[in-house]
């Protein structure tokens, strides 16, 4: 009895997830994963350029700078620009937790963490789970991805509609607890044997 041929990697079905996987390592995936970083640099390079067409350099550093002042001290803004910054430090995090976990497919594919977004507590991401991993797997790292993103912890949900999205909540601060600490006391007394009687 012959034995069974090699599957002919020619007429594989999945030829391009094999040039997927290698976008890990080219400059697109790079930019793919710092798209948001990019995007900064380039439209602020971009508008400082332009700003010192009409202006003189000198005149577009100085408006840029006082802008970002004024954006950075106004507390609304602040908070917005601060909330950002961890949703794109967690999603940077989630993947490289998932990379260290071993939190991919056989073949080294990573979940695609699709949208992150602040809420009143941290972060919210939606990952998109490709053939192989499932949200069991999620909730047996979420002690991971909780330190790996500096959170307290990391609740890990999944989708309603489809089994392959799962939302991880990634929980910084504890909005119901008091902002005032009522101190005790108890420690401002002396012991019962110091007490004269």
């Amino acid at each position: 009895m012959p034995a069974p041929a090699a599957r002919n990697h020619r007429n594989t079905p999945y030829r391009l997830d094999d040039y997927l996987v290698q976008g890990r390592q080219t400059a697109a995936g790079v930019l793919w994963r710092f798209r948001t970083e990019t995007a900064t640099l380039a439209g602020s390079t971009a508008g400082t350029w332009e700003l010192a067409k009409v202006l003189t350099l000198a005149w577009a550093v100085l408006i840029v700078t006082a802008t970002i002042t004024a954006v950075t001290v106004l507390p609304w803004t602040r908070r917005f620009l601060v909330r950002r910054a961890w949703c794109v430090h967690s999603r940077h995090r989630i993947q490289k937790v998932c990379y260290e976990t071993r939190l991919h497919t056989r073949s080294g594919r990573l979940p695609l963490v699709l949208r992150i977004h602040p809420t009143q507590v941290g972060e919210r991401a939606l990952i998109w789970c490709r053939a192989g991993i499932c949200k069991a797997d999620f909730e047996a790292h979420a002690e991971e991805i909780a330190a790996a993103c500096y959170a307290r912890q990391a609740r890990v949900n999944g989708s309603r509609r489809s089994a392959q999205l799962v939302h991880v909540d990634i929980v910084r601060r504890d909005t119901l607890a008091p902002h005032q600490v009522i101190p005790s006391g108890l420690p401002g007394t002396p012991p019962k044997w110091r007490q004269a009687s």
